[in-house]
């Protein structure tokens, strides 16, 4: 054999070695850094890109490596996928459920636990499992503040829930919270409508909401939609009946479209839910897990089987008075974008 020959299979051997060391396909637990899995149950809404982006982006700030895969919204894929994490040997599994109720998550977890790993549920809490941690906003203060908000601009007439899915726990405190308040005023408001909306899908919202009108004849005098998403199909029902701007309509997350209907009128307000500092706490649970710490709690949220230890955040109402001072003080939004398409003699002064 020439020297050539020899040398060339050298290279060859090494550039292989090079190659099998950087594929992806190599178990996470054969990996010198601590490696996070991150299962998500889908991107559709702008605020979960951004929790993917901060919660990433945390985990990689502090030396460690993070594994994401979304399951579009198909509760059997995220089963799946997070049963591929595992077996890739992720260090800690943090969960963002599809369905909170699923029993394939429930054995998952088992699943997770057996092989010695921590599970994280992140803004939506795992229901009737052996849940570890929560990281997420307090939902039911959520509900409280949307309900009050827009008590003060209706405080009388005709009201309409609209909920998320059924199947996020989410959805189901929320709700908790807004009931809560409105039975408050029962001898003054009424609740003519209360219905989920299947999967948040602003269509099923936007079916509701014209149900509601069509029953009562337009005459609604509240709307207290869950999130942006399903405020922005009832403000879009009620535009087609000349009502938008008319009759106060609350939402959740602080989306860029939201921001805008809220500073032109269309919806009366949204709240913002600090994601970069929610992100953050999950990614430094998942890392005290890692370290073979307990994560710092603030709360234990029952979920049917135990009090899971959690870290819950405040949230923020945001209206057309404090835009400027909440969201974009935050950095979470550009003025020039919130107000796209209003001169900028309104806009509010610092």
């Amino acid at each position: 054999m020439s020297r050539l020959t020899t040398k060339a299979g050298l290279i060859g051997g090494a550039l292989l070695l090079l190659l099998t060391a950087c594929s992806p396909a190599e178990p996470a637990g054969q990996q010198d850094k601590t490696v996070i899995g991150f299962s998500m149950h889908n991107l559709i809404d702008e605020r979960w890109q951004r929790d993917r982006d901060h919660f990433e982006a945390s985990i990689r700030e502090a030396g460690a490596d993070v594994i994401t895969l979304t399951a579009g919204g198909d509760e059997n894929k995220q089963a799946a996928q997070a049963e591929k994490l595992l077996e890739r040997g992720v260090d800690v599994l943090v969960i963002v459920a599809q369905n909170t109720e699923s029993p394939l998550l429930g054995a998952v977890i088992e699943k997770a636990h057996s092989k010695g790993v921590k599970v994280l549920s992140y803004a939506r809490l795992i229901k009737n499992a052996d849940t570890d941690f929560y990281v997420s906003i307090d939902n039911v203060k959520v509900g409280e503040l949307q309900a009050e908000e827009i008590l003060k601009r209706a405080p009388q007439g005709n009201y309409v829930y609209i909920g998320g899915g059924q199947t996020d726990n989410n959805a189901v405190l929320l709700r908790d919270g807004s009931i809560r308040v409105l039975e408050k005023h029962k001898d003054r408001v009424t609740v003519v409508a209360d219905d989920y909306s299947a999967d948040w899908k602003p269509e099923e919202a936007y079916k509701h909401m014209k149900a509601a009108l069509a029953r009562t004849g337009g005459s609604i005098q509240g709307v207290v939609a869950a999130n942006d998403g399903t405020a922005g199909a009832a403000v879009q029902a009620l535009s087609e009946l000349g009502l938008a701007g008319k009759v106060p309509v609350s939402g959740q997350d602080a989306e860029l479209e939201a921001l805008q209907r809220v500073v032109r009128g269309t919806q009366a307000m949204t709240i913002f839910l600090p994601i970069e500092n929610m992100a953050k706490a999950a990614a430094d649970a998942a890392l005290a897990f890692a370290g073979g710490q307990e994560p710092v709690s603030n709360h234990k949220v029952p979920n049917g089987k135990k009090d899971v230890p959690s870290h819950l955040l405040e949230p923020v109402v945001v209206t057309k008075e404090n835009v400027a001072t909440t969201v974009v003080k935050a950095g979470y939004a550009a003025m020039e974008d919130v107000f796209q398409g209003i001169p900028k003699e309104q806009w509010p002064q610092p």
